[in-house]
């Protein structure tokens, strides 16, 4: 069994960016990353909108509004530096009617709060920008922008490599616990022992968190969120991502429109309990998965909280013209035989005891190990941010 000086467990974006942090504050240290399969970014880093956010949504002050700060320039340097394509295309946030454009003005001054460059439009300016898109009034947000952030994520494999980090794939953590030296981790490939050990495992942050003698007052819920390819349309029909206002009665965000690297544009996504935690298709079932969820409270007083919401985005999903009725709210161009199954994504939501979702960032430590216990959107966009804040708590600096 050999040692090393950090173990990092996960391989999408996060746990990557965390890899060549260490490898930043410790030239020469022995990193190894522990990935159960085959290769990196398969699962939340790859199954994303891929979008480059400027963070709009987020409340001032929350690690979300920071990391997203520093993480977009940081994002564009990287890709800069590694010369991956990426396009500041701008975000255009529309209303669609005056109830909407009320709550369009606090989202703006929100965005002033952040620091954020904005820019409140009115009707006749907003279908000047697109006019396929319907809108009573819309704030620009020139700072978003798209990226593959699966290639990104193998441009960061590799640097941890070169660097002299291990990857392993194709090993899954088991079990394991703290030691007076360091963490012993179990896997299916034999265990490894290590100083330190940082856990990224986005769906699997619970149960991990809970083997190795973290806090664990909440539970990981996984909300499956499906997206539509549009076709024929043609290439122009948006030149901005087109994306709603909040609803505050809504536990998350809804369908936008979404320009892609590969070309073409996706909706989406919405988002529906997923009875797997890795369940990307409807049929996909995993009976402890689904206990787990069942079986705990908070899941129920969220649902009790948000039931309207809930059984809209159920519906939505099982009836493609309930789906499209959302999308012809921003652009009546679009039918029925333009939606193309698009893949699907898994958010890992963290969800407190009380039914509240976990707004921010959030990670737990031991005296050895250091958990990410919650990183939805934005945390690809900053996930260079975040492997900062990880390797400082865990090696300072």
């Amino acid at each position: 069994m050999t040692n090393h000086d950090v173990v990092i467990v996960g391989g999408g974006i996060v746990g990557l960016a965390t890899a060549r942090d260490v490898q930043r504050r410790q030239p020469g240290a022995k990193v190894l990353l522990l990935e159960k399969e085959p290769a990196v970014a398969l699962h939340q880093s790859g199954r994303n909108s891929g979008v480059i956010h400027a963070g709009v949504y987020y409340a001032p002050g929350s690690l979300k509004a920071r990391f997203c700060a520093e993480g977009k320039a940081q994002m564009r340097a990287y890709c800069d530096a590694r010369r991956i394509p990426y396009e500041m295309c701008g975000k255009l946030i529309v209303a669609v009617d005056e109830d909407e454009v009320a709550r369009l003005k606090a989202l703006g001054e929100r965005s002033r709060a952040n620091g954020i460059e904005i820019e409140a439009l009115d009707g006749e300016q907003s279908r000047a920008l697109e006019p396929d898109i319907r809108a009573e009034a819309a704030l620009l947000s020139p700072s978003t922008g798209i990226v593959d952030f699966g290639e990104v994520a193998r441009s960061m494999a590799r640097d941890v490599t070169e660097a002299g980090g291990e990857i392993r794939f194709g090993t899954r953590v088991t079990g394991g616990a703290e030691t007076v030296a360091g963490v012993r981790v179990e896997t299916n490939q034999g265990p490894v022992s290590a100083g330190k050990a940082v856990f990224c495992a986005g769906l699997w942050a619970d149960r991990l968190a809970r083997d190795f003698g973290a806090e664990v007052d909440f539970r990981i819920i996984p909300f499956r969120g499906e997206y539509y390819r549009i076709r024929n349309q043609r290439s122009d029909l948006v030149h901005h991502l087109i994306y709603p206002v909040p609803d505050p009665a809504r536990p998350f965000l809804g369908v936008h429109l979404t320009r892609k690297m590969d070309g073409g544009f996706t909706v989406g996504p919405n988002a529906v309990l997923a009875l797997s935690r890795e369940g990307y298709k409807r049929s996909d079932l995993d009976v402890r998965d689904t206990l787990s969820v069942l079986g705990y409270p908070g899941f129920w007083k969220l649902i009790a909280a948000n039931f309207g919401s809930a059984s809209q985005e159920l519906s939505a999903s099982l009836f493609k013209r309930l789906y499209l009725k959302r999308v012809q709210q921003y652009c009546a161009r679009i039918k029925g035989t333009d939606l193309e199954p698009y893949r699907s994504g898994i958010r890992a939501q963290a969800v407190w005891k009380d039914g509240r979702m976990v707004e921010d960032f959030l990670f737990r430590e031991t005296e050895h190990t250091l958990h990410v216990c919650n990183a939805p959107s934005p945390a690809a966009t900053s996930a260079i941010p975040i492997g900062q804040h990880i390797g400082a708590r865990l090696l300072g600096g």
